[in-house]
């Protein structure tokens, strides 16, 4: 997929794109139903009962499958079509909302049936969205996702700001079951959109993963990348710190400045606003800073909002901190997403995008309790004061967990030849595989050798090895053995369809240290008694040296 013209990419760019633009129309919809939902359901609750603990658990009905579901949804992601995932975790939430909305009507629907049909929402939600988040990689092309991945928060920002007046407005005059009616239209406009999408067939990936094998590699691929890793730690720190706004907000609005639940709901729409505005800014200016300096000056900005909220006196003061925080919030979080989605092969996307939601959830829960518990033993000015410092401190990660650059980055399949078949009697879940590369190396070379290697290592393990290393023949000082361990020979011919072109370009710089007459011998050993040791063909072995 190519750019339709030659100007650089900007914020407009995505939206030449025809599926796309159908796709995020329809997400803007959707979101505002889901914003219209969420305000009915716990007015809704509280009309229903007096139990202060059953409308505190709507928050939990629609937060707990995120945090059960979100691993299990992104492995389901990489291994299943998209988009019939996608057609059923809509139509699944259309069911579940249109239900809601008759009962309701009908006046037939108690507290614990909202909670329970809010829970099957939820669960519906959490399959959704990491399939959601990686299927914009598939309809732009790699230079506009950045701002394809903005326009996405532009759009949950645009329903933050219209959706909760709108249902409101229809609670105040007809009823809170026409809200989750039209939530459930705007479920069943999606299905039709993903529908109409005619999604190219993906390519071969090997034979096919198991839900726990998927579910392992995944997590591995996050363990033994960096630029993943250093992502995840700097969002869970930064989530722990701003949560304190998102806890605390209402807190300040009723007992510090004891406004109305109206002027609480202005402020909302001062951050959305904000938000909206930034993703414009990041459009313009954005190219002017790297997606580090993006976080860390949208973290210094949350220490002005914690600052703001704790000390600001009055209403029409914190309107331009909750503006600047909508901005920062917009540019951290769309630096985040897009760093990991364009640092991710298309095989494991949805995996690693779960798992970073799942870190920014975890950030943001455990940041409100921590922020809320504070609060009450203390003072509301001492939490979000202490918040404040949190951001501070947070900005020092900047140097042990830089954000690493995309740029020439190519992800890509690599172009390689088919690798051995599998031999007689043996199954894909056959194993385990050992695969030994021996190179020669002049040993004035071979320092040099042993720091090339390190990447070579860790892309063995981040593709899916159990082990990987080096050794040195002892008897032959000149020759060095990399080896690398998978579970069956299923996974070992994954792998093979795992390697990319960047991948690629780390293999043949170690291999630019060997010195024999000979490519590098590679051998294909399995545990005995399924097969014998196997020497690869030369055809392959340039091949298999990758692996």
């Amino acid at each position: 997929m190519v750019l339709p013209t030659s100007a650089p990419a900007s914020l407009r760019t995505p939206m030449l794109y025809p599926v796309f633009r159908a796709i995020w129309i329809a997400s803007v919809v959707s979101n505002i139903g889901t914003w219209m939902q969420n305000v009915a359901g716990v007015w809704l609750v509280t009309t229903l009962t007096t139990s202060a603990l059953l409308v505190a658990l709507m928050q939990t009905a629609t937060s707990l499958p995120a945090f059960l579901l979100g691993l299990p949804a992104g492995a389901f992601g990489d291994l299943v079509d998209r988009r019939r995932l996608l057609l059923v975790t809509q139509g699944f939430m259309a069911v579940v909302a249109l239900a809601l909305g008759g009962l309701t009507l009908a006046g037939e629907v108690s507290a614990l049936a909202v909670l329970g049909l809010t829970f099957l929402l939820g669960i519906g939600a959490a399959v959704n969205m990491p399939i959601w988040q990686t299927v914009t990689v598939e309809l732009v092309p790699r230079p506009a996702l950045p701002f394809a991945i903005t326009l996405n928060g532009v759009s949950n920002n645009i329903a933050r700001a219209i959706g909760p007046a709108l249902g409101g407005l229809i609670i105040a005059h007809y009823s809170a079951g026409y809200v989750f009616l039209l939530n459930g239209v705007s479920f069943l406009g999606t299905w039709w959109v993903v529908y109409a999408w005619r999604r190219p067939a993906p390519e071969s990936s090997g034979p096919a993963e198991n839900f726990t094998g998927a579910l392992r590699t995944g997590l591995r691929y996050v363990q033994y990348s960096p630029a993943i890793y250093a992502v995840l730690v700097r969002t869970f720190a930064f989530a722990f710190g701003a949560s304190a706004m998102w806890a605390l907000l209402s807190v300040v609005a009723a007992r510090r400045l004891h406004l109305s639940s109206g002027s609480y709901g202005v402020l909302l729409s001062w951050l959305g606003a904000g938000a909206i505005t930034g993703a414009f800014l990041m459009g313009r200016a954005g190219k002017r800073l790297t997606y580090d300096q993006r976080v860390l000056l949208g973290s210094a900005m949350f220490i002005g909002t914690n600052l703001g909220l704790a000390l600001m006196p009055t209403e029409v003061g914190l309107f331009p901190v909750m503006f600047l925080s909508g901005v920062a919030w917009l540019m951290v979080m769309t630096s985040f997403s897009t760093t990991v989605q364009l640092h991710v092969p298309r095989w494991v996307q949805a995996r690693v995008v779960s798992v970073y939601m799942l870190v920014f959830q975890a950030g943001l829960a455990l940041g409100s309790v921590a922020w809320g518990e504070l609060a009450d033993r203390a003072s509301l000015l001492v939490a979000l004061l202490a918040a404040a410092v949190w951001m501070l401190l947070s900005l020092l990660l900047a140097f042990p967990f830089p954000m690493h650059s995309a740029e020439g980055l190519n992800l890509d399949p690599a172009t390689v030849e088919p690798g051995p078949a599998a031999p007689e009697g043996v199954e894909a879940d056959d194993g385990p595989v050992i695969v030994m590369v021996e190179y020669q190396v002049h040993p004035g070379r071979q320092a040099a050798f042993r720091e090339a290697v390190g990447p070579l290592t860790q892309l063995r393990l981040r593709n899916g090895a159990l082990r990987a290393g080096m050794y040195t023949d002892i008897s032959r000082p000149g020759y060095i053995t990399e080896f690398y361990y998978v579970a069956t020979w299923g996974e070992f011919e994954r792998q093979q369809l795992r390697f990319t072109r960047e991948d690629q370009m780390v293999e043949e710089q170690v291999r630019q240290f060997h010195a024999g007459p000979e490519p590098p011998q590679v051998r294909c050993f399995m545990a005995f008694p399924h097969a014998s040791n196997i020497e690869l063909p030369a055809s392959v072995e340039s091949i298999e040296s990758q692996r």
